[in-house]
């Protein structure tokens, strides 16, 4: 039996967003996991090799990380994740809490193939829907990230250390 399912995020380190106008057109997220997570690429494919995306994620491979999960967090920029990382394949469950933002949940099994995409809205008032699938690994990216780039069940993931 899993112990209690994680939640969506992880605690991430004070902003540094200091409220001035951002010269650029990319964002920084508020908030980010700590320095505590390694980080990993996480290449997203599709069933014949297609290169579909790329995500930089941090790295949930204890179980106080993977409970907190990016439950602190702000919001994420596309391209930006945590990646869940368990001894081995089981059914596994995740929730919303506390979060502050929408994600897309990727199960992805042992071999590296996607089994499961969902796309979790914010939850109110203490709600909690399980979200379920097969997996030893759980991509959390911003909610839309999968449709826009066209990653569905039945691709593969491919994970690169930095």
């Amino acid at each position: 039996m899993e112990p209690a399912a994680p939640s969506a995020t992880p605690t991430p380190s004070a902003s540094a967003d200091d409220g001035a106008p951002s010269t650029t057109t990319t964002t920084a997220p508020v908030s980010t996991p700590g320095s505590d997570y390694d980080t990993a690429t996480v290449v997203l494919l599709d069933a014949n090799g297609t290169e579909l995306a790329t995500v930089d994620a941090w790295v949930a491979d204890t179980w106080p990380k993977q409970y907190t999960g990016l439950s602190d967090t702000d919001a994420l920029d596309d391209g930006q994740g945590m990646l869940f990382v368990f001894d081995g394949e089981s059914d596994r469950a995740f929730v919303m809490r506390d979060m502050a933002f929408p994600l897309d949940m990727v199960f992805v099994d042992a071999d590296g193939t996607i089994t499961t995409i969902h796309h979790a809205p914010v939850e109110s008032d203490g709600d909690l829907t399980q979200y379920t699938g097969r997996a030893k690994f759980v991509l959390e990216v911003p909610m839309g990230y999968t449709n826009e780039t066209g990653v569905e069940v039945g691709d593969r993931i491919r994970i690169e250390d930095r």
